[in-house]
């Protein structure tokens, strides 16, 4: 990066420019810059002009954002702390112009600590858009009137503090994420300004102020101890309207501008006129905008030569040319480099990652003459585009331009932080939600309480079951309990306390989850005895067809391919199922597994349920090997029989390498020449036959099923060693965020969605979940836009009638599609770019989500319009869920937490349908819980051998240990005084299995807390005391009035009772005598032993008996 840094810096043109960088008042143009080659230009004249402000403003954020990642590389501070940089980039406050009411906390701290470090000298480059610029500023004396500064040692009395946060509008909330909150434990204050990245944990010992920190929003851990703070109240406020100015009173005077577009920033300042007229006291008029761009030295950033030089004083022009486009092609790109290698430039390639780099790398040595030469200097960076400088003879290459990707631009705001908080806000367990205990049944929460147990307090959980019975659950057992997740919008039934109902239907589902899961081995154990064909290493084709992949592999997609491969490697038949949501990249690892099985001469079926989904895969394949030699075809009722005829005679004779259809490829006269792999997409919407068909098939064939109903990640461990399962969980980094805005039921707004839409030649998606007036909708849109063709469409129609609209949709026939939710599944068309959905109110979380991940699925910029009422009239959780949608449009790994829904339906696809109705019944974790059990009963008896290195592996001879205590231990409520965090650290610990992971939330806890009080400390004892009693197979542990009684396993052929174990327990018995009592009763051993007044006394006599010996 240096050396390429300082070819710009020390060329004669930089040197140059610069010096007339510092005259005054002149009017300069640059001609001739492309991609990145203007931020390196840009970076020298920086440096060389240090003591001036620079003012860079391009036509539109995204630009903007490009230019600014762009700076970041070559100044180095992509890593620096928001705080610490002198490069800023100045947002909007509004998502919406002309919505004054949709402020972003997020650009406000951006805006505000660039604000700062202009009054204090420390900004020595901003980079902005005229929406941006054009957004007026609060005046610099009510800034410093707004700010509270805070040293380390300072006398700080908390009472008065929390009033002046108050009178500064600071909101007190129980856990701070957002800018403008504040909370307040014991002597530690936690606070978010308005002018910082991270928010301040102020820790006051007395009356003075002991320590500083900030902390993560997402772990609220601490991070880094600051001597001294400036905390800034929100400034965007009506309030303060009167007193706002433009951002040009904080310049300095000499600043530079830099101006990209100038038509473009002067036709948006002019908008920004209009908003003027009707929001004064927030938008700057469009002369002030102009004395901006005007004033001392300015540069217009052209794309071209000039047709009036007269304006400027200087015009630099510069001979520099955008990277081609290679499509792929590694001849044409290998020519290219030679060519302009043996011209003595410099060659200079950027990547995201080492991975990218060696599979470059490699492709390179595999077509280049092995005599040719080709010094190459990789950068590990993402630039926002390559170029070729003739003046400075350098050439930059990037990696995504190189194969044909999409770059996305960076924004350091915490919004995945946000997006994880925000979703575990709606999933939160609050009174009145509904639980499953596991012994009990489907009940209500009822939230926290403290009972009096033989003279001491102790907290319990609530529940309330069916005829108002309640049930106190100890904060040891709380993994008995779980939120139920059932399907969304559907309420469990209450369970009765005392019915045998529950039990019953445990142990239905039980025995059901054995039959499925005992089915599940045996074919599993089958198929790794059975011989298949074992395909050959990766071939250079293959690591070609790979890194011309259009987006960055995420590490699932990573691990699912190469466990994918290594299956075809082995001699061993594959049976692999790949889980992944809408666009997660499943449909490359089936391509990549097809082309590695062409390259060995080996035929690959694709199997599909629809008609739609053959010739989607078909287009999806056939794009993506179009450049490999490897023949696409594929049969379904839309071919002719001439077509299938040929098709056939070609299958046969081996001239087509991948087939892909629906169950007619299974049919008798399809005959393949060398079938090595089978792809099922979606195997559970096919009927019995077809699945008794790919039974036989399955035997010595490698398969590869495709889902894209995700599965949770512990169900894929629940059912280890049964199934091979591959899940992809996360989004695709590179992917474009959708465009996601909430708006009113408007004609207007409607129309223009859709018009735009079509003025780039895309296609658009209405969807409305009501068949009864479809067709009026449908007839509404065509009045709205004459132009457009316009098709209804829903599930009531007849299959042929429903998939031949689905068809001439895709093929481009009609414009706007108006349908039901049927859009959800599985319809991928990048041509569709728009989704309006009406009534989006009355969905769930989930299906918000999966319908948005219709569009986004190309390069294009992708928008999602959601129709609902004016918030006022909606429920709160209607309105959580929109705005949670609306915040974040990228696909983030937040919502998994959110998609339980989504995971019912994919284990109820992978373990049969009738499963699902299990689930819902008895809740997702409840479930989860029972298969567990079972998959632990067959690997311990029945398939005992087949899982001996599996089960002996963590030496507990019980699943669960259940403790029960009359000790006052428990977390105080002046400690922790919010009940959801406290039920959310109980929960915590009672799942822990680890010492290292209790230590970890001590140190947490005292982070965010303070000091850990006596009674807490003792609770985390309960862990190892826990971990103990199960390997020393006591299913039930009881420590009241001073006395321990164990209950051991109630299994008598368990092999704990003839192992050396059990010797040392009798032994530690035959030594106390006095102490201990050994009693057996109905067939169940269990020890007494007295004088045992605590938790600590309890593992410590635990200990010495599995140490002695």
């Amino acid at each position: 990066m240096k050396e390429l840094i300082e070819r710009f810096a020390n060329s004669e043109k930089v040197n140059s420019f610069a010096k007339e960088l510092l005259l005054p008042n002149r009017n300069l143009a640059l001609c001739g810059l492309k991609a990145s080659s203007l931020g390196l230009f840009a970076t020298g004249c920086i440096n060389k002009t240090k003591d001036r402000v620079h003012l860079f403003l391009f036509a539109d954020k995204q630009r903007a954002v490009y230019f600014y990642n762009d700076l970041e590389l070559f100044f180095d501070t992509t890593d620096t702390p928001q705080e610490d940089k002198d490069i800023v980039f100045y947002p909007a406050s509004y998502t919406h112009q002309d919505d004054v009411s949709s402020i972003q906390n997020a650009n406000v701290v951006l805006r505000n600590m660039a604000l700062q470090k202009l009054i204090s000298h420390k900004a020595r480059v901003i980079v902005s858009y005229p929406q941006a610029v054009s957004e007026k500023v609060v005046a610099s004396r009510t800034l410093h009137s707004k700010m509270i500064s805070v040293r380390t040692g300072d006398t700080l009395d908390i009472d008065e503090f929390i009033d002046k946060l108050d009178d500064y509008g600071f909101e007190r909330v129980s856990q701070v994420y957002d800018a403008g909150q504040f909370s307040l434990r014991g002597g530690i204050i936690d606070v978010y300004s308005f002018a910082s990245q991270q928010p301040f944990r102020i820790e006051v010992f007395g009356d003075q102020v002991d320590s500083i920190r900030t902390f993560d929003i997402a772990s609220q851990l601490s991070i880094e101890i600051k001597d001294q703070i400036t905390i800034l109240a929100d400034n965007s406020s009506t309030q303060t309207l009167t007193e706002k100015v433009a951002l040009t009173d904080y310049l300095p005077q000499d600043t530079i501008i830099w101006v990209e577009e100038r038509k473009r920033c002067t036709a948006e300042f002019a908008s920004a006129e209009q908003l003027n007229k009707e929001h004064e006291a927030i938008f700057a008029s469009s002369e002030q905008m102009e004395a901006l761009l005007t004033q001392n030295t300015n540069v217009d950033i052209l794309h071209s030569e000039t047709a009036y030089p007269e304006r400027y004083s200087y015009i630099l022009s510069l001979e520099c040319e955008g990277q081609m486009q290679f499509n792929s092609s590694f001849d044409l790109l290998i020519k290219e480099l030679e060519k302009w290698f043996e011209q003595s430039y410099t060659c200079f390639i950027g990547v995201n990652d080492r991975k990218q780099q060696d599979r470059i790398e490699k492709i390179i040595d595999e077509f280049k003459p092995k005599d040719h030469i080709l010094n190459l200097h990789f950068i590990r960076a993402g630039f926002q585009g390559g170029f070729i400088d003739h003046s400075t003879k350098t050439l930059l290459f990037t990696d995504h331009q190189i194969f044909n990707r999409f770059h996305a631009s960076r924004l350091d705001d915490n919004s995945s932080q946000r997006e994880r908080l925000t979703m575990e806000d709606l999933m939160t367990l609050k009174p009145g939600d509904y639980v499953t205990h596991i012994d009990y049944g489907v009940g209500k929460f009822g939230g926290l309480e403290k009972i009096n147990n033989n003279g001491r307090v102790q907290e319990t959980i609530r529940l309330v079951y069916k005829d108002n019975d309640i049930l106190y659950v100890s904060i040891h057992a709380l993994h008995k309990v779980s939120r139920y997740c059932g399907k969304e919008g559907i309420e469990p039934k209450l369970n009765r306390l005392g019915s045998t109902a529950w039990q019953k239907l445990k142990n239905k589902t039980k025995s059901k989850v054995k039959d499925i899961a005992k089915e599940l081995i045996a074919l599993y154990a089958k198929r790794k005895m059975s011989k298949g064909f074992a395909f050959s290493p990766d071939s250079y084709l293959q690591n070609e067809l790979e890194a011309s992949f259009l987006y960055e592999d995420t590490p699932d997609q990573y691990k699912a391919t190469r466990d994918v491969k290594h299956d075809m490697e082995s001699s061993c038949p594959m049976d692999r199922l790949v889980c992944g949501d809408v666009g997660f990249g499943k449909t490359e690892v089936a391509i990549r597994a097809a082309f590695k099985a062409a390259c060995d001469g080996k035929q690959v079926a694709v199997l599909v349920p629809t008609t739609i989904l053959a010739f989607q895969h078909y287009k999806s394949f056939s794009e993506r090997l179009e450049h490999f030699a490897c023949k696409v075809d594929y049969l379904n009722r839309f071919r002719t029989r001439k077509e299938i005829k040929e098709i056939l005679k070609d299958l046969e004779s081996g001239k087509i390498d991948v087939l892909i259809g629906t169950h007619r490829i299974l049919s008798k006269d399809v005959h393949f020449k060398d079938l090595g792999l089978l792809i099922i997409d979606e195997e559970h919407k096919f009927g019995v036959s077809v699945k008794e068909k790919l039974k036989t098939l399955k035997v010595n064939i490698d398969t590869l099923t495709l889902t894209a109903t995700p599965i949770p990640r512990t169900l894929q461990f629940s059912l280890m060693g049964a199934r091979d399962l591959s899940v992809i969980n996360t989004p695709p980094a590179n992917r474009q965020p959708v465009n996601t805005e909430i708006i009113p039921f408007n004609r207007e707004k409607i129309r223009d969605v859709i018009m735009f839409e079509l003025s780039r030649s895309g296609q658009v998606y209405f969807v409305h979940n009501r068949v009864q007036n479809i067709e009026e909708v449908a007839e509404l849109i065509r009045q709205l836009v004459p132009m457009a063709r316009v098709v209804a469409a829903h599930g009531q129609m007849k299959g042929e009638e429903l998939e031949e609209i689905m068809m001439d949709f895709i093929e481009g026939e009609f414009d706007v599609l108006v349908s039901t939710t049927i859009v959800e599944n599985g319809l991928d068309i990048p041509n569709a770019n728009t989704i309006i959905i009406n009534q989006a109110q009355n969905y769930g979380l989930s299906d918000l989500h999966q319908l948005r991940g219709r569009v986004g699925r190309s390069n294009k910029k992708a928008f999602c319009y959601l129709i609902a009422p004016d918030e006022c009239v909606l429920s709160d959780e209607a309105a959580k869920r929109l705005r949670a949608i609306e915040e974040f449009s990228a696909i983030g790994s937040g919502f998994a937490i959110a998609m339980r829904d989504l995971d019912i339906r994919g284990a109820g696809n992978i373990l049969g349908a009738e499963q699902s109705g299990f689930i819902t019944e008895i809740g997702f974790d409840a479930y989860q819980k029972i298969l567990n059990e079972a998959m632990h009963e067959l690997k311990t008896t029945e398939f005992k051998e087949l899982f001996s290195d599996q089960v002996t592996k963590d030496g507990s001879y019980v699943e669960n240990c259940t403790i029960e205590t009359d000790l006052e231990i428990f977390i105080p409520d002046t400690y922790i005084s919010d009940i959801v965090e406290r039920l959310k650290v109980y929960k915590r610990l009672d799942n822990m299995e680890e010492d290292i992971e209790v230590e970890k939330l001590k140190s947490e806890l005292a982070d965010r807390f303070g000091r850990v009080p006596k009674q807490t400390s003792e609770l985390f004892e309960v862990v190892k005391l826990r971990r103990l009693a199960k390997k020393l197979a006591i299913e039930k542990l009881s420590l009241k009035r001073g006395k321990l009684t164990a209950c051991f396993i109630s299994d008598q052929q368990s092999e704990f009772y003839s192992s050396e174990l059990f010797g040392r327990l009798l032994h530690y018995v035959q030594c106390y005598p006095r102490l201990c009592a050994l009693q057996q009763s109905d067939d169940k051993l269990s020890l007494t032993i007295d004088q045992v007044g605590n938790v600590y006394s309890a593992v410590k006599i635990f200990q010495t008996i599995i140490q002695q010996g």
